[in-house]
């Protein structure tokens, strides 16, 4: 019965305010900076390519555990996407509560924002139309890395990018991901002052700045990713499940 006065009233049965949206939008902040921190991550391990097919399929082993076990274990993968999926589900129905609930909602929303041209209003919009778009995609990815992670290489990668044509997803995920995550990280400190300092207005310009950086920074990063993956499927004939054979040598170096 409490359950049901806080639902519909919004103070608990002693008169006092609710607490649990705020502990839902800690719990919502808590598990985007997660997942902005984790794609940071991802982003520079699937931009190793760049160092060249051999840095890439050293990185994969790292992740496999190839120094614990020979060969590696490719479910290892499977049970990092697996947490991170979790964290993703979880973030999403946290975030769904921020979404306009009809039509009317939405254009309020809109009308407001042209009205005040506020930009952080503008970047909430931003925000979960693009998460409205990875609830989708990203679950799409997140599948096919927790069922295929012994795909994951230089040509298992290039091939699932030209051969499937997943760089069509992957260039909307790019798009959103990566912009949703700098917005999402420069929204959370601004809402909850963690570097507001004595000049708040000069915090806000230069997180403003720190986020645009961020989002040229790995938005081209992507792009040329993304660019190089698809060379090598184009100059390589991968047949399915190919698997990459380094170069000795240069294994042996980068262990060193």
């Amino acid at each position: 019965m409490e359950n049901v006065i806080e639902a519909y009233t919004g103070v608990t049965p002693q008169g006092k305010k609710s607490r649990t949206p705020a502990k839902l939008d800690i719990m919502l902040t808590a598990s985007g900076v997660i997942l902005a921190l984790f794609m940071i991550g991802h982003m520079l391990f699937v931009s190793t390519i760049l160092l060249g097919k051999d840095v890439m399929y050293t990185v994969t082993k790292m992740f496999e555990l190839e120094f614990l076990f020979e060969g590696g274990i490719p479910a290892v993968v499977s049970v990092i996407v697996l947490a991170i999926t979790i964290i993703f589900i979880v973030h999403a129905i946290l975030g769904a509560r921020k979404f306009p609930t009809s039509y009317r909602a939405y254009i309020r929303i809109r009308e407001h924002s042209k009205m005040m041209h506020h930009k952080d209003t503008s970047m909430w919009m931003f925000q979960w139309i693009s998460g409205l778009i990875m609830m989708f995609a990203g679950l799409v990815h997140l599948f096919i890395m927790f069922t295929q992670p012994q795909n994951i290489g230089p040509f298992g990668s290039a091939y699932r990018v030209v051969e499937n044509h997943m760089w069509l997803l992957y260039i909307v995920l790019l798009i959103c991901v990566e912009i949703h995550g700098s917005v999402g990280l420069y929204r959370a400190a601004m809402k909850w002052g963690w570097f507001d300092g004595e000049n708040p207005k000069q915090t806000r310009a230069n997180l403003m700045k720190m986020k645009k950086i961020l989002s040229y920074v790995f938005m081209t990063l992507g792009v040329v990713t993304l660019a190089a993956y698809i060379k090598i499927g184009l100059d390589h004939n991968i047949a399915p499940g190919e698997k990459y054979q380094p170069n000795t040598n240069t294994i042996e170096i980068l262990k060193d």
